[in-house]
């Protein structure tokens, strides 16, 4: 029977939250990917399962340079995510007067397993933990924060709150969103629903984006064409208006109506997919209605089509006849934009490019309508 390994060092444990143990400890550097792993985001049976960046080499081989440069001060904290299986036992004696008894000393006691299965995860610090692993002096003591959680949903909480003032891939934050319930910011609050449906469209066979949006976790599957940022972000301002397609079933302080949303875009979506079944589902290079600039151009006729298809019995045939009426004056696959000025490549994902393609579908769109009345 092999022997198990741990690592002991001396630390200070506090509560936080409800109850939560929070230990701050130092660590040789190279100890650290020895008991934390380091978790990657990745899809497993469709449930989101990691959390972290996938390795940026040159950013990690900058912060050995760094730390093989000589003696070098490097106070910066890693924080783990910790198992409760870790131990840890209070120092006897007496206490000295007047301390502020904010912690308890003691021995922290880590189990140390293979990688893959260890006993801590890395929640921030990722890189400088990868780079202390390759620097040439194994001594760096390092300062260590540790939290102790076996539900991912607090350590993904923990990454997107620790990372969201950081050079963080939004992709990367916005696929998190929908996995943790914690308050968040303002701003990502605002993007968590967006990146629930979007995720749904993605996952449901009867949706027209089903394996069609590339996100941070699948980035190198073959069928990914469509960057769920720019779905996600005309559903931000969709949900953002009273008079949105999606804003109009939010209900102030009683939540929304997710299942109307979700409907509206089925119905509005599926109704594209069929008026230009020549340019859906092709890359971008091959179809500028699958470019986020043609996501968010139609993304923004959405509102305006479904809010008057809402007054219509048949909803889905209202927002198809629309559609429909503009279909010959758009060039999505070949030939030139009428009034734009640019052939169907030309268009690029700029906020000049997106604002007036936009600002054509819907006068476009508006002056069919009142022709056909």
């Amino acid at each position: 029977m092999t022997r198990r390994e741990y690592l002991s060092v001396r630390a200070v444990r506090a509560a936080q939250g409800k109850g939560t143990d929070v230990f701050a400890f130092f660590l040789l550097g190279s100890d650290i990917t020895r008991i934390a792993d380091i978790s990657r985001i990745q899809r497993d049976d469709k449930e989101l399962k990691g959390f972290q960046r996938g390795e940026i080499r040159q950013h990690v081989n900058a912060i050995t340079a760094f730390l093989d440069s000589g003696p070098v001060l490097f106070p910066n904290a890693i924080i783990l995510a910790m198992a409760p299986e870790i131990e840890f036992a209070s120092a006897r004696g007496r206490k000295p007067g007047n301390i502020c008894d904010v912690g308890d000393a003691g021995t922290l006691t880590i189990p140390i397993y293979p990688e893959g299965r260890r006993a801590a995860w890395i929640v921030d610090g990722q890189q400088r933990s990868l780079a202390l692993a390759q620097a040439k002096d194994r001594s760096i003591a390092v300062p260590v924060v540790g939290f102790v959680s076996a539900e991912l949903e607090t350590q993904r909480e923990q990454f997107i709150l620790v990372n969201k003032a950081k050079p963080l891939p939004t992709r990367l934050i916005n696929e998190l969103l929908p996995e943790v319930s914690v308050l968040l910011p303002r701003d990502l609050a605002a993007r968590r629903l967006p990146s629930a449906l979007c995720e749904a469209l993605n996952n449901d066979p009867a949706s027209p984006f089903h394996g069609l949006i590339r996100r941070e976790s699948n980035a190198k599957a073959k069928g990914g064409i469509i960057t769920d940022a720019a779905l996600i972000e005309i559903m931000r301002l969709s949900l953002r208006s009273a008079m949105g397609a999606l804003g109009q079933y939010r209900r102030n302080g009683d939540g929304a109506d997710t299942e109307a949303m979700y409907e509206a875009l089925l119905i509005y979506w599926r109704a594209v997919r069929d008026t230009f079944p020549e340019a859906w589902g092709k890359p971008a290079t091959q179809s500028r209605l699958m470019h986020s600039a043609g996501i968010r151009a139609m993304g923004a006729l959405m509102d305006q089509i479904i809010l008057r298809a809402d007054a219509s019995a048949d909803r889905a045939g209202a927002v198809s006849q629309m559609l429909k009426r503009i279909a010959p004056h758009c060039h999505w696959t070949g030939g030139r934009w009428d009034g734009l000025g640019l052939g169907w490549n030309e268009i690029q994902s700029t906020s000049q490019h997106i604002t007036k393609l936009t600002e054509h579908l819907l006068h476009l769109e508006r002056d069919l309508a009142k022709a056909a009345s």
